[in-house]
């Protein structure tokens, strides 16, 4: 009994220790499937990144810009700089366009109130002007607007700009005052020679055919306000109307001027009674 139980327990020894022996094996060889090799390694470590500027010229790029407004007062053609505008563009597949727009105004020298008082007493004109090229200005040309001197002033001197874009180049400029001005305008000095500005930036394929602000609009022109269409007269909106009510009338003249030859005949024609026969 002795020996069988020693042959046994000496079997069962040699069964476990064959078995931790073959799955220590097996972890050795999955460690080394998973562990990378030298080569790939060294591969892996030589090959040259990706350059920055390339990553960059995929993606959206922005930057600031900035561009000068020019003005001068009455007919004189000596434009003096007003002030700046600050804008971040955004280029996309080698276009660029204009958002977050800034305007910063240059306070008004002695010199220049003078100028603008005698635009006030004269009721004269103030005209700004804006390069047509943002980025590489002036471009072709600039872009001018004017607006009456005595349409500005209230507590302040209140402007208002309407820029009109295609991609970096500004095609037309809407200036003025943000309420209406009539032709009457009355001479009133500003409380504060200091400028109240406002800016709107808009993109459109084609430049307005005529300015927004007008002497004769009335109310404020808000972002997405256009220009207001003329109004037809009475007659041009109800013409279909008086078609009809005119023939109808024709007939009814034409009908009582026939009357009265009608009349005459009837009276004339007298019935003929039967012939009294005698015997």
């Amino acid at each position: 009994m002795k020996p069988s139980i020693a042959f046994l327990l000496l079997s069962l020894a040699l069964f476990f220790s064959s078995f931790s022996a073959f799955q220590s094996d097996e972890l050795l060889l999955d460690d080394e499937q998973k562990r990378p090799s030298p080569e790939l390694d060294l591969s892996r470590s030589h090959s040259p990144p990706i350059p920055a500027w390339k990553r960059s010229a995929d993606s959206n790029s922005d930057s600031r810009v900035q561009f000068a407004l020019e003005h001068a007062f009455g007919d004189s053609d000596d434009f003096s700089p007003a002030g700046t505008f600050t804008a971040r563009l955004k280029t996309y597949a080698g276009q660029g366009t204009l958002t977050k727009l800034r305007f910063t105004r240059n306070n008004l020298s002695a010199i220049e109130k003078e100028k603008f008082k005698k635009l006030l007493e004269n009721d004269d004109f103030y005209t700004i002007r804006v390069p047509s090229d943002v980025l590489n200005p002036p471009g072709r040309d600039y872009v001018i607007s004017s607006v009456k001197a005595r349409c500005l002033p209230n507590d302040g001197l209140d402007e208002h700009f309407i820029i009109h874009m295609e991609g970096v180049n500004i095609l037309a400029v809407n200036y003025g005052s943000p309420w209406a001005c009539g032709y009457h305008r009355q001479l009133r000095l500003p409380a504060k020679w200091s400028f109240n500005s406002h800016t709107v930036l808009k993109y459109s394929e084609q430049a307005p055919r005529k300015p927004i602000f007008s002497e004769d609009i009335g109310g404020e022109m808000g972002e997405d306000e256009g220009v207001k269409p003329l109004e037809k007269s009475f007659w041009a909106r109800n013409w279909i109307y008086f078609i009809p009510l005119a023939i109808i009338v024709m007939n009814a003249f034409t009908q009582a001027m026939s009357m009265p030859e009608e009349q005459p005949n009837a009276q004339t024609q007298q019935p003929v009674g039967p012939a009294v026969r005698r015997r």
